[in-house]
């Protein structure tokens, strides 16, 4: 399996049903593999069952499972929480995985020193914006449209409670492109181990293996830069500028503390206890950058951060900018 870029996955499971890979007819060594489409992401999960009612039971509670989670994630349904929320600036009685993946955002934003933020999603409108224009500037919006949008980032904006979630200013939202896919990856692994599943590799748009392979090795799981990384009860996942790009200069990473695009152009790695933590950790070095890495680090002694393919906190260069300075969050 390669590790790609990091990617967000709202799936609606229910329409194919459960697609399994040609010639897996037997479980006598051999896993049982679905692999789907989610909404233009791929998805997969790799499943060692006693035997093939197990697995394909399990299976469909998988899917069943991403789709709850979608009504809840998912930027793309109108009907969502997450959607509701933005729309109107608060959400009472709000489900409880929202709250917990709210609340697990605002330490990870502490942690980071703001570099993670869920409350960039004003600047991911005002990019996208921009850029669907014809001849569109490929440094960017104009400086005050970015620092427009930049007065709706803040994560320290968003009270959560039990009963309600809020914004303190109009306008702003949240995107969960940068811990949801963990989140969920986390959800559906947690699931198959109340089932007692022990040699699983879950994928919904970041990783987490249960145990290890039946025959004792780990998983293993490719970089984009070379080489693998060893998987046993851990979460892995990826950040890359190069996943979206808008123009050579812009990408879908941002910075909260200038609004400007992330200046790192090596993809960050990490392995952590979760794919949630993984997912969050790799998102904020993406914008942080080394120094923020070895921050991260220590406060996760458990957690591994690779740049570039190399098991150690390299030194990125930025990418040059012809018009605008290079900024990284103080973190």
């Amino acid at each position: 399996m390669r590790l790609g870029r990091r990617r967000f996955i709202s799936l609606a499971a229910a329409a194919g049903g459960i697609a399994l890979l040609p010639g897996r007819s037997s479980f006598d060594g051999e896993p049982l593999i679905w692999r789907g489409d989610a909404l233009g992401a791929d998805a997969s999960l790799q499943l060692y069952a006693p035997d093939r009612a197990t697995g394909r039971r399990l299976l469909a509670e998988c899917l069943n499972e991403l789709e709850r989670l979608e009504r809840i994630f998912s930027l793309y349904r109108d009907d969502s929480s997450l959607v509701r929320l933005n729309r109107q600036g608060r959400l009472d009685s709000p489900p409880i995985e929202l709250v917990q993946l709210l609340t697990l955002s605002r330490h990870f934003s502490e942690l980071s020193g703001g570099a993670f933020d869920v409350t960039v999603q004003p600047l991911w409108t005002l990019y996208a914006a921009h850029f669907s224009r014809p001849g569109a500037d490929p440094l960017g919006p104009p400086a005050k449209a970015i620092a427009a949008a930049l007065r709706l980032v803040d994560w320290r904006g968003v009270a959560v409670e039990p009963d309600r979630i809020s914004f303190d200013r109009p306008a702003m939202q949240v995107t969960l492109n940068s811990v949801g896919q963990g989140y969920i990856t986390d959800k559906v692994a947690e699931l198959l181990r109340r089932q007692g599943m022990a040699h699983v590799l879950v994928d919904m748009g970041e990783i987490q293996a249960i145990g290890r392979r039946p025959d004792g090795t780990p998983w293993k799981v490719g970089l984009e830069d070379g080489g693998a990384i060893p998987l046993v009860d851990r979460g892995v996942a990826t950040s890359s500028p190069d996943g979206t790009k808008f123009s050579p200069y812009c990408n879908h990473i941002f910075d909260p503390a200038t609004g400007l695009c992330s200046q790192i152009n090596r993809s960050v790695t990490v392995v952590a206890p979760s794919a949630t933590i993984a997912n969050a950790f790799s998102t904020a070095i993406a914008v942080g950058g080394p120094a923020l890495a070895d921050r991260l680090a220590n406060a996760l002694p458990n957690t591994q951060i690779i740049f570039g393919g190399t098991r150690h906190a390299a030194n990125p260069a930025p990418v040059s900018a012809p018009r605008r300075p290079t900024s990284f969050a103080s973190g």
